[in-house]
């Protein structure tokens, strides 16, 4: 009788566990012989006005909003930094108070110094950078008015400028503002322009600023201890002050720009081109005889 032996192997008391696979480790990107000739349209990735051989046109509207939103950011800057420095005022005014009665900490001294120093140099810088920023856009509102309206403006921008000297800044800017919102709501040109509410309390704002700011220049030339703590309510009042005007800049920049240039949320999405006619076709090199399709 032929018997056949069948060897199995001995089942085990714990199953056998299978090992994990460790993912592939990462080599680099993929290397070519030669330049691939293959890769993703350019067209679908560029912007509308973007072909080579053509000269987009800006139009002043666009240059408004895009100046706007820079204004308006500086602007808030500046309105930060000014009220650091009515702070830091505000807190030397009472280290003064106290000083009457008590002898003051060295180290709240020299604390005190150094937040009035460094708010004093961040608040001009910021408001000058501003300032700079605001009246770019007001002379490119200005333009976007001109072609909205299609008549040109009130008064030339070189008085634009000179009212920002001492003495016409008091009545020119607003003045200017006051046209430029006439134009922007499109109210007929034989109407005398009237300032709106809001920007009537920009204008007080600004002529109460640029007034507190003369007088405390004056007051700093007295000497005195007296003199030098009013000159610090001065400060305080003066850098408030220019808070509020560069907040209602803000809001006053935000308005008019909303008006010339309204963004609707239907229109406000990517563009995606599909052709381009009467585009040049762009130039290519001469491909090598050694290359590979």
């Amino acid at each position: 009788m032929a018997v056949d032996w069948v060897a199995s192997p001995p089942v085990p008391v714990r199953p056998y566990r299978q090992r994990r696979q460790q993912p592939p480790r990462y080599t680099g990107p993929p290397s070519y012989p030669a330049p691939p000739r293959w890769g993703l349209p350019a067209l679908p990735w560029r912007w509308q006005m973007s072909v080579p051989g053509t000269t987009p046109r800006v139009s002043p509207a666009e240059r408004m909003r895009v100046l706007s939103g820079t204004a308006t950011t500086l602007l808030w800057v500046t309105s930060f930094a000014c009220g650091l420095a009515a702070v830091a005022e505000l807190w030397r005014y009472v280290m003064l108070l106290i000083s009457r009665s008590a002898v003051l900490s060295y180290g709240w001294l020299k604390a005190s110094d150094a937040l009035v120093i460094t708010a004093g140099v961040l608040a001009p810088v910021t408001a000058l950078v501003a300032g700079t920023a605001a009246v770019l856009w007001l002379l490119r509102a200005r333009q976007a008015a001109a072609e909205a309206t299609g008549r040109a403006p009130a008064r030339p921008d070189w008085q634009v400028l000179v009212g920002l000297l001492p003495g016409p800044n008091l009545s020119i800017p607003g003045s200017t503002l006051t046209e430029l919102e006439h134009a922007a709501l499109g109210e007929p040109a034989d109407r005398r322009p009237t300032p709106s509410r809001q920007l009537r309390v920009w204008w007080i704002t600004w002529v109460g600023g640029l007034v507190l700011a003369a007088v405390t220049l004056l007051w700093s030339l007295r000497s005195g201890v007296q003199a030098q703590a009013d000159g610090v309510v001065l400060r305080i009042l003066t850098d408030s002050a220019a808070v509020a005007v560069a907040v209602l800049s803000v809001r006053v920049i935000t308005s008019i720009t909303a008006l010339l240039s309204p963004m609707e949320n239907a229109a406000a999405h990517r563009m995606l081109v599909v052709r381009v006619d009467g585009a040049p076709t762009p130039e290519r090199r001469p491909r090598s005889t050694t290359h590979r399709r």
